[in-house]
């Protein structure tokens, strides 16, 4: 394993005992490269070629005020594999914030948890004064790796090869972008929302190919609201209004606190890909808040959209954590009690179902990213530490049968959001890998695992270690070396032009 080291950024994080920046959230402040991972367990399966790409939050700086696992600076890991070996690097997203604080060497802008904002500067997003860190999702797009935030920043680029820093993308609109935009690589069209405090509240765009922005309409929304996600079919964007929302009466004091309001239902607007705000279908379902969304699709007169249903999304204070009481509840998955659900909505008669897939709490699930719109059987879920944001296992779930399969990580291990890979030449939908990074409180150390989707009740079947211990984060994905290499050729025909 022959390790080059990045010069080391300016740090000013003082040692700590807060839950997110000790243990498993203990934050990561070098840039490496590997050339070649050593294999520590099993064979590294030779059919795989592609790139795992994961999202932490890493805090350079000693925050000025309440620290949230969210507010960290946004750090991107890679594995590269291809023929049976495998390459690591890591590296921070130079996001405009990050070089800001960089100059200065200390933090200039507060957290989630300051609900009026503490900051020295005009901050970004939705909230208005948080710093912009890109720290929450990652995804590929015509070839370019996009990092965002949660809270309506910029699309940071990279390239996914090279982790190379590649400057905001230049079609990204006023109010910003939304963590969770969906690629549809049938089309090449990157689909997304934002979210704001002003009207009309929401607006739903679509990117070409090329990374052109080709469509950008309002939402129009009752007030402010907090989205999180959307999903995708061949015709249909889904977006949300949900009841759990700032409090109207503190917005106007300039404080961002959240509540669920009450006899508010669950809505969903579906409007046509390229579609007119005047195109919109709404359905209405249960009061309820969801982060994430599996998949959706069309069939007969129905879209059918699955994802995890919350039963409690304001929970209590979680006991004898003091101040941090309430912040670990929100992102306790055990405390707001997040469940695999499917809802239907029915365009001839504009009536919603819903039905419970599974009662066990999980989330952050992924399909087979063939089957990204269309009809889906399986789901594999992450299980979470009670009381904690940290993945201990997974659940395979086939939502055709109702069968399962279980698989829970040893005691201190935890693991990342796990893409699904298909196997070439495979012909089932649950044939081929799961890809993860997993932190080991145990040693001190993390590795990148595979796991046999089929069959994840054996574990990984291939692990390869890493050169330092990762900080746990949010989210991640994978894409295939033959989709980059279509980007490519895609990019040289525009050059050509």
């Amino acid at each position: 394993m022959q390790i080059t080291r990045q010069p080391p950024v300016k740090h000013t994080l003082e040692p700590s005992n807060h839950p997110y920046l000790s243990g498993p959230w203990t934050p990561l402040q070098e840039e490496v490269d590997v050339d070649e991972l050593e294999v520590i367990e099993g064979i590294l399966p030779d059919d795989i070629d592609g790139i795992y790409l994961r999202n932490t939050e890493n805090q350079v700086h000693q925050p000025l005020g309440r620290h949230h696992p969210f507010d960290g600076d946004s750090m991107i890991h890679q594995v590269s594999i291809s023929g049976g070996k495998a390459s690591y690097r890591n590296r921070y997203v130079r996001t405009h914030c990050f070089e800001e604080e960089q100059i200065m060497g200390r933090s200039l802008w507060g957290g989630l948890m300051d609900p009026k904002g503490t900051a020295d500067r005009p901050g970004f997003g939705a909230h208005g004064r948080l710093k912009d860190t890109g720290s929450t999702d990652i995804i590929v797009h015509a070839g370019t790796a996009l990092a965002t935030l949660y809270q309506c920043g910029e699309a940071w680029q990279l390239d996914p090869e090279t982790l190379d820093n590649l400057g905001k993308a230049p079609w990204g609109p006023l109010d910003g972008i939304s963590a969770h935009p969906k690629v549809d690589e049938k089309t090449g069209e990157l689909m997304f929302f934002n979210y704001s405090t002003h009207a009309p509240y929401m607006h739903y765009g679509v990117v070409d190919r090329t990374g052109t922005l080709s469509h950008y309409v309002p939402i129009p929304l009752p007030g402010p609201r907090l989205p999180h996600d959307m999903a995708i079919t061949p015709n249909w964007s889904i977006l949300n209004d949900m009841p759990l929302f700032w409090d109207e009466d503190l917005l106007k004091r300039d404080i961002h606190a959240a509540r669920m309001h009450e006899g508010v239902p669950t809505r969903f607007a579906l409007i046509p890909r390229h579609g007119q705000p005047e195109d919109i279908r709404w359905f209405e379902a249960e009061p309820t808040f969801v982060l994430h969304w599996t998949n959706a699709w069309e069939e007969s007169d129905e879209v059918v959209l699955e994802g995890y249903h919350q039963t409690n999304p304001m929970p209590e204070p979680l006991e004898n954590m003091g101040e941090h009481g309430h912040m670990m509840a929100y992102v306790d998955e055990h405390s707001f009690e997040s469940r695999l659900h499917r809802w239907r909505f029915n365009l001839k008669t504009g009536e919603t179902t819903e039905e419970r897939l599974d009662d066990r709490i999980v989330e952050f699930g992924m399909i087979n990213p063939d089957y990204l719109g269309q009809k889906s059987r399986y789901v594999w879920s992450t299980t979470t530490r009670p009381g904690w944001f940290l993945f201990n296992g997974y659940i395979r779930h086939d939502t055709e049968t109702g069968a399962s399969q279980e698989y829970a990580l040893p005691e201190g291990v935890y693991a990342s959001e796990s893409p699904m890979i298909p196997r070439k030449g495979g012909s089932a939908e649950d044939e081929g890998y799961l890809v993860t990074f997993l932190i080991d409180e145990n040693t001190g150390t993390s590795q990148c695992a595979i796991l046999d989707a089929s069959d994840i009740t054996k574990g990984p079947i291939c692990r390869l270690a890493l050169p330092h211990k990762l900080c746990s984060g949010t989210h991640s994905t994978w894409v295939e070396r033959s989709q980059l290499d279509a980007d490519k050729a895609v990019r040289r025909q525009q050059a050509a032009a």
